[in-house]
């Protein structure tokens, strides 16, 4: 039997184990695993690794943040994502005030489906201003949200009655809260003093969202969510201090997961040392922290403490970030890091000896689509998706916004050095990224209800 592709002689990665066969992949699907298999098409891959589509479950694509527009569309974003070896996204839904749940959807995935190269689903917000919908959780499960997001900061922050509230109603429909977790009454009365005594530079932007801050919203949060007898995921964990409460919530045997981005795992605080705009490009919240910080992220990364690594992709051009120049606390706040992310993860994980290749996949792979029901995806396994990364370890890469392709014209990784890049991106059987082309027609991809 000769099967539509087949990838040969490579060495395929999972969660588990490494091993060496062919894959081959019939409309679409992984058909059969095993030796000698012969394709219509095939591919060698010896000498590569194999893995699955890596899933990034945290970006925010074309969207509207304060005074701006995320500068990614889906096209571009998602364009960028599959060449750093990314097929499935999950982006956010904001309901505006006279909008149900499900037109809140309807409107954000038309935005997508039009532009679209991979698949992609939703996370719901749950702002101050959605306490009375929270009747439409369920439905908006059922149109395929299978997550909702609270703030604990910003202006869609909710109170701790409100978030009991909100986490009983995603409980009684089976969702997953994901949580953006911070001490906001904190972090604004540092800002207002910092501001105040003439401390405006974004090296104060760190020093006013204190790490052990951080870690009393995560331990709050996760008190509630154990209250309300509800699993619970937290974004974008940025120090070990908070890494640390998820660590003995598990061990207590609370459901709750963490996340953690490329942002804190490669950059340090020096960052923000660097003269005039440059220093605030890389602004994001939590803030990039200390060496030390950095360093004890990847111990618990090691020890499995975290279960995902997003990019929490958000990004915004020059000219938009220098508008805030004034004070550190008016810069738009977000990084690109879409497309380096899986590739990052193993020149700065697997090279360096801090996790295992199958660590490595199961982070950026398997764990995403288990915690969020991504049934088809993040597994090389027969009868799933056919989402597939041939990965050379010995690629060489030189970070910058010439060799990636977002597009907001810098990258916080400039002049980073990766060993071990995608070389092919296939999504659902399709080849959509070989040898440096994306070969995808705009809007293939499909929407994960």
């Amino acid at each position: 039997m000769k099967y539509d592709l087949v990838i040969k002689n490579g060495t395929i990665v999972t969660a588990m184990t490494s091993y060496k066969a062919d894959i081959a992949i019939k409309e679409g699907k992984i058909s059969a695993i095993g030796q000698g298999l012969e394709g219509k098409e095939e591919i060698d891959a010896t000498d590569r690794l194999v893995t699955p589509g890596a899933i990034d479950t945290h970006v925010h694509l074309e969207m509207p943040i304060g005074k701006f527009v995320s500068s990614d569309d889906f096209y571009h974003g998602t364009k960028a994502a599959a060449f750093g070896g990314t097929t499935s996204i999950i982006d956010f839904v904001e309901s505006k005030k006279d909008q149900t749940f499900v037109e809140a959807l309807k409107e954000r995935k038309s935005k997508a489906a039009d532009k679209a190269l991979i698949d992609y689903r939703f996370h719901m917000t749950i702002g101050p201003d959605d306490m009375k919908k929270l009747d439409q959780v369920q439905s908006a499960y059922d149109a395929g949200c299978r997550s909702f997001k609270i703030y604990m900061a910003y202006g869609l922050k909710l109170t701790d009655g409100e978030i009991l509230k909100a986490f009983e109603a995603i409980g009684e429909a089976g969702a997953l809260p994901v949580v953006h977790a911070e001490n906001w009454d904190v972090i604004t009365t540092l800002i207002d003093r910092n501001i105040s005594e003439g401390n405006s530079g974004p090296e104060w932007h760190t020093k006013s969202r204190p790490a052990l801050m951080e870690a009393e919203a995560v331990g709050r949060v996760i008190d509630l969510a154990a209250y309300a007898g509800v699993p619970v995921h937290i974004f974008h964990i940025s120090c070990p201090e908070a890494a640390e409460r998820v660590r003995q919530a598990r061990l207590q045997g609370h459901y709750v997961s963490g996340e953690t981005c490329p942002q804190y795992l490669c950059l340090t605080d020096e960052v923000f040392e660097a003269e005039g705009v440059e220093g605030a490009l890389p602004i994001c919240s939590p803030p990039i922290r200390g060496i030390i910080d950095q360093l004890e992220l990847w111990e618990h990364m090691s020890s499995d403490t975290f279960h995902t690594i997003s990019s929490d992709h958000c990004p915004f051009t020059k000219e938009e970030k220098a508008t805030g120049l004034g004070a550190f606390n008016t810069v738009p706040g977000g990084v690109p890091s879409i497309e380096m992310r899986f590739p990052a993860i193993y020149t700065r994980g697997v090279r360096e000896g801090f996790i295992t290749e199958n660590q490595w996949v199961d982070l950026c792979c398997t764990m995403p689509a288990r915690l969020f029901g991504l049934e088809n995806k993040g597994e090389i396994q027969v009868g799933k998706d056919a989402d597939i990364v041939i990965f050379n370890p010995e690629k060489e890469m030189t970070l910058s916004e010439e060799t990636l392709h977002e597009t907001a014209g810098w990258t916080p990784y400039r002049n980073m050095k990766m060993k071990g890049w995608p070389e092919t991106t296939i999504s659902r059987g399709e080849v959509i990224i070989r040898d440096g082309e994306c070969t995808a027609a705009k809007g293939r991809g499909k929407y994960l209800a």
